[in-house]
């Protein structure tokens, strides 16, 4: 009976990894995180600029 247990659960497993699109999702994370990346290095250099522009007035 767990033969037949283990087959039942590696055949939906399959079924999942074949219809499931996977490599997709992992795609939008890593677009999500790079745009996160951008943007603070952006506000990094802003504030750098910032902090710079602020001490050369003085």
């Amino acid at each position: 009976m767990k033969k037949y247990i283990y087959l039942t659960q590696l055949f939906f497993i399959l079924l999942a990894t074949i219809f499931l699109d996977g490599c997709k999702v992992i795609g939008e994370i890593f677009k999500a995180g790079m745009w996160s990346g951008i943007l603070i290095v952006v506000l990094v250099i802003a504030l750098i600029l910032y902090l710079i522009n602020r001490n050369n007035r003085k």
